[in-house]
């Protein structure tokens, strides 16, 4: 009999209760702009004011709060705006903003065979990061490592203050 109140306490309904936010997923987090053009807003509705409008598909930007429909996020130039659920998308992408071009590595050494260098301002896709500080990245078929820290997109601390 204890085994079937145990069942019932853990079924959806405590599971439910358990979410830390309305989606279930962890707030920070990172997340990829879905479309061509993403409207930018001042609150969490369509009522609210036009901030501006991305037109990057694929930015890397961090989700710092959310309600039911809405998720306000950072972008990589640290701007803040509201932009609906359905205008993002949980794939990874991860986008250099130093100035210099990014060697990509063969393996997560810096003394390994370099296979391409990525271009300022240019967004990856992030396939994982390991635990010495270096990110596995895909970009035009190519797989390659960079350093954690040259990239936007990998750090789980929120990004915008």
């Amino acid at each position: 009999m204890k085994l079937t109140a145990a069942l019932i306490l853990a079924g959806p309904a405590a599971l439910a209760a358990d979410r830390p936010t309305p989606s279930g997923l962890p707030v920070p987090r990172y997340v990829i702009l879905k479309f061509d053009e993403v409207n930018a807003r001042s609150g969490p509705g369509d009522d609210h004011r036009l901030l501006w409008v991305y037109r990057a598909r694929g930015l890397p930007v961090q989700v710092v709060a959310e309600n039911t429909e809405w998720r306000r996020i950072c972008d990589p130039e640290h701007g803040m705006a509201w932009v609906h659920r359905r205008t993002v998308d949980g794939r990874r992408n991860v986008m250099l903003i130093q100035p210099e071009p990014l060697a990509l590595h063969r393996s997560p050494k810096t003394d390994s065979h370099v296979v391409a260098m990525l271009r300022p301002r240019a967004i990856a896709g992030l396939v994982r990061c390991d635990d010495k500080g270096w990110c596995k990245l895909r970009v035009d078929n190519i797989s390659a490592w960079a350093p954690a820290k040259t990239l936007w997109g990998t750090d789980d601390k929120p990004q915008c203050g």
